[in-house]
């Protein structure tokens, strides 16, 4: 059933191309189309944000990153995963929590742990991580044995 959305889709958007990955119906969707796609994709009733994530792929020589999206119609028990890839010295990706709030979380995960700035996130800060760490540590360049400055935090009184 999925593949027959993935098809409406690449006849929609001629920039979207699909990769065959077991039963998964997954597409590749540039960066700059990528909100066009997934007001699309909401109106065909995708309706369940299940992931955000980003893939690191050190060595690369174009397109280092990939931010997946995983989604899935709970009417018709599909599912499509979207990957958007972006350059190393760009790491800018428009947020998709206009459509699916269930990505909020996961987008600041990703921003945290990568440094994927999410385009038009309502709070796009920090999540796992404190302000003051410097970094992202799940780049696959990261220094495992990196010194981060320590923090005190605040005394918490019991009100």
């Amino acid at each position: 059933m999925s593949q027959a959305l993935v098809t409406e889709l690449m006849d929609r958007f001629e920039q979207v191309t699909s990769v065959s990955m077991g039963q998964d119906a997954v597409v590749i969707v540039p960066r700059d189309i990528l909100l066009d796609v997934a007001g699309f994709l909401k109106e065909k009733n995708m309706d369940a944000p299940v992931a955000c994530t980003v893939i690191d792929w050190l060595g690369k020589a174009n397109a280092r990153f990939e931010v997946v999206y995983q989604l899935r119609s709970t009417t018709q028990g599909y599912r499509l995963r979207m990957k958007t890839p972006l350059d190393s010295e760009d790491l800018v990706c428009p947020s998709l929590t206009e459509f699916w709030s269930g990505f909020n979380w996961q987008e600041r995960e990703a921003y945290d742990m990568y440094g994927v700035v999410f385009e038009g996130h309502p709070d796009l800060r920090r999540i796992l991580m404190y302000e003051e760490f410097s970094g992202h540590p799940l780049r696959k360049d990261y220094p495992k044995d990196k010194r981060q400055p320590l923090i005190r935090r605040k005394a918490v009184t019991n009100v």
